[in-house]
């Protein structure tokens, strides 16, 4: 291994929300094993995404740009297989490259004829593909398609405990939890059979048989995701009747509509089952209709999927520290996105740009043959940043096509650097609802997300936040005439950094 060439693992979760960590202010999950990681390393505050659903928010991590440059604009819509990643780049620098676990960089519900992602397992592939030597893929759900799901053929009762695909109408809101909430599925299946538990075993087999070139590993778990799923044998971790309700959730119906109409009216009418603008959520769901209860089963779940995660995370980290890795590891933990999980009575995600789905867990610990020294870091990064931030680490230059800036490792380079925001987009179309929102999360403490013309907007709408006043993103003040000259100032930051959008546009392939 090159002196300036240290290993990277890159470890990522599905939907999983900033304040799911202790290290982030957590007081549920216990996860001392991602605690650790941020003690001993740089635990980035105000880290984004660039969109808030899975298949734009990875090609963002792949590629090192925004959504408006790599054109991945909502699921469904795949990065062309050609185009270069960070993955390419890093092999071609002598890098072992694997990924294991979730990649959706092509849509799981997609036909295998046509996504090479969804044919692999049947073709007993490994890869390579997408600049990875070597993937072995695991979902939600046993759609036929994954690494993962092939395995678990040869533990058939075991299989058919999972939570059915959601392809079907009358499933998406299928349970079998205790109060009925919706997606809540204990299942008779061994931990060590759980894809979470796979996955590291999947991580340590590869990392097991490398040869002495650096890697570059992406452990990609599909947890805390809906459906929670969980193994029933873990349910002494949380009682659903211990579960407190999140803060941001009003125990009346009254006080949840208070809520939501300080907001444009796509979140009532997603609340109320009125406007359904996104597929992240089943289309038969409405959230009025949660009780108290089953937002705490729902939390419950979620909160032990994040303990077996770190569990896992443990595992991989006592493997490199006991072959003699972890001084020359640079190790990443992020998620791609969040969850509402009960805030403003919604649940699931969609066009909704508060922290609950756009402020990320993000955390580094360098090698320790780096010398750096723990930080927690207040300045904005994003997924954007962390490609560049490989090549930091490889001693390589960035490809061209990258943008954002490697992650800073003090509060005086955040400073030198100057960063002083994060863009976040989103554009759907489902049905006769299309969906266009842009925003701009400010160092200076200022949220703005400008809707543009839509089915459902003309264009002059939008929100605005003054975070350290007003942290959970409760009082919109676009209108407020005391904020104009802010409104329109962050608007015209916001449009002159936005990169200018791919063409031709990328066709929606598949759902999901």
């Amino acid at each position: 291994m090159s002196a300036t060439q240290r290993n990277i693992l890159l470890i990522t979760t599905d939907q999983m929300r900033f304040d799911a960590l202790g290290c982030n202010g957590g007081t549920i999950a216990k996860t001392p094993n991602i605690d650790q990681l941020a003690n001993n390393g740089i635990n980035y505050q105000r880290a984004h995404n660039q969109n808030v659903v899975c298949m734009p928010a990875r090609a963002t991590i792949m590629t090192g740009q925004h959504v408006a440059s790599h054109g991945v604009w909502m699921n469904g819509v795949c990065l062309p297989e050609e185009e270069p990643t960070i993955a390419h780049h890093l092999q071609a620098h002598g890098y072992q490259t694997g990924l294991l676990g979730k990649a959706h960089f092509e849509p799981w519900l997609g036909a295998p004829e046509i996504f090479f992602e969804n044919r692999m397992a049947a073709l007993g592939s490994t890869g390579p593909h997408r600049g990875f030597d070597h993937m072995e893929l695991a979902n939600h759900f046993f759609e036929g398609h994954s690494h993962y799901d092939a395995w678990m053929q040869s533990h058939p009762t075991c299989k058919d405990a999972f939570y059915p695909m959601v392809t079907d109408r009358g499933q998406n809101t299928a349970s079998r939890g205790e109060t009925g909430a919706l997606q809540v599925w204990p299942m008779d299946v061994p931990t060590e059979l759980y894809h979470t538990h796979w996955v590291a075993d999947r991580t340590i087999n590869w990392l097991s048989g490398l040869n002495q070139n650096p890697f570059f590993c992406w452990m990609s778990f599909p947890d805390p995701h809906h459906p929670w799923d969980v193994p029933s044998g873990e349910l002494h971790r949380h009682d659903w009747r211990d579960m407190p309700l999140p803060r941001l959730y009003r125990e009346t119906h009254e006080g949840r509509i208070a809520l939501l109409d300080q907001k444009p009216k796509h979140w009532r009418g997603y609340y109320e089952g009125t406007i359904w603008s996104n597929l992240e959520s089943p289309r038969d769901f409405v959230p009025a209709s949660l009780t108290p209860d089953q937002i705490r089963e729902i939390n419950a779940y979620t909160h032990i999927e994040n303990e077996l995660i770190d569990d896992a995370v443990g595992r991989v980290v006592a493997w490199l520290t006991t072959n003699n890795l972890i001084d020359q590891t640079d190790i990443f933990f992020t998620t791609d996105h969040g969850e509402l999980q009960g805030d403003f009575g919604l649940m699931f995600k969609g066009p909704y740009h508060v922290d609950a789905l756009m402020r990320l867990p993000m955390i580094w610990q360098p090698a320790k043959s780096a010398r750096l020294t723990p930080q927690t870091i207040q300045a904005p990064v994003g997924h954007v940043d962390l490609a560049k931030t490989f090549c930091r680490i490889a001693g390589i230059a960035p490809p061209d096509y990258c943008e954002g800036a490697a992650m800073p490792t003090t509060n005086d380079e955040a400073s030198a650097q100057d960063r002083q925001f994060q863009l976040t987009e989103w554009d759907s179309e489902h049905g006769p609802i299309d969906m266009h929102l842009k925003s701009l999360c400010h160092k200076d403490g200022w949220l703005i997300t400008c809707y543009e013309p839509s089915h459902l907007y003309d264009g002059s709408e939008g929100e605005l936040y003054n975070l350290h006043e007003d942290p959970d993103q409760i009082i919109n003040l676009w209108d407020n005439p005391k904020h104009r000259e802010t409104q329109q100032e962050l608007k015209q930051l916001l449009y002159a950094s936005l990169p200018k959008p791919r063409s031709p546009k990328l066709e929606r392939a598949a759902p999901v």
